[in-house]
């Protein structure tokens, strides 16, 4: 899962990389910006933003309305920065002097809550599909199969890396592959 750690100062983000790396933790991304953790949310797709009050460009709360939909955040800092709105389920808030136990507790059970929710939509639009869009999806992936000898189940992944890459859902990405298969 990702983790992306950001702090006004580098020293502070290396050292709780440092801190999660001992605790099993990899794939971790830290910045100094609310724009650079932007940037890595939008690369990573999910995950935890684990930040402090400040950020050399602007506030926690600045970026708590920016978060896309599969990241959650994890604000450290002492407890008269505390947050007064929490964000819905988005924000939670842990104060200093941090204990290592309540931090690695609080990180995995927001790990487990964004895995959780993007099983949830995966599943929703797994079973939202109507039978025009399964159609539309299908034909896509006869015309991979047929132009550049997939099998079907290879045909359906390279569907969904496009859209992923792309941010575009399955059906538009399926449009996509028709529309250019017409030329």
């Amino acid at each position: 899962m990702n983790i992306i750690i950001a702090f006004a100062k580098s020293e502070d983000a290396q050292n709780f990389k440092s801190i999660l790396s001992r605790g099993g933790y990899d794939g971790i991304v830290t910045c100094t910006s609310g724009a650079q953790a932007l940037s890595a949310m939008e690369d990573l797709g999910s995950g935890v933003v684990i930040c402090g009050y400040r950020l050399s460009d602007m506030l926690y709360s600045e970026l708590a309305v920016d978060l896309p939909k599969f990241f959650q955040m994890l604000m450290i800092a002492s407890p008269d920065k505390a947050p007064i709105d929490n964000s819905g389920d988005k924000l939670v808030y842990l104060p200093t002097p941090l204990k290592k136990a309540d931090l690695f507790s609080t990180l995995e059970l927001m790990l487990e809550g964004v895995t959780r929710s993007r099983k949830k939509a995966k599943e929703k639009a797994k079973q939202g599909r109507s039978d025009e869009d399964k159609k539309i999806i299908n034909q896509a992936k006869e015309i991979l199969m047929d132009r550049h000898h997939m099998t079907e189940p290879e045909a359906h992944k390279y569907l969904q890396k496009c859209a992923m890459d792309s941010g575009t859902s399955l059906k538009e990405t399926a449009e996509m592959v028709i529309s250019l298969s017409a030329i």
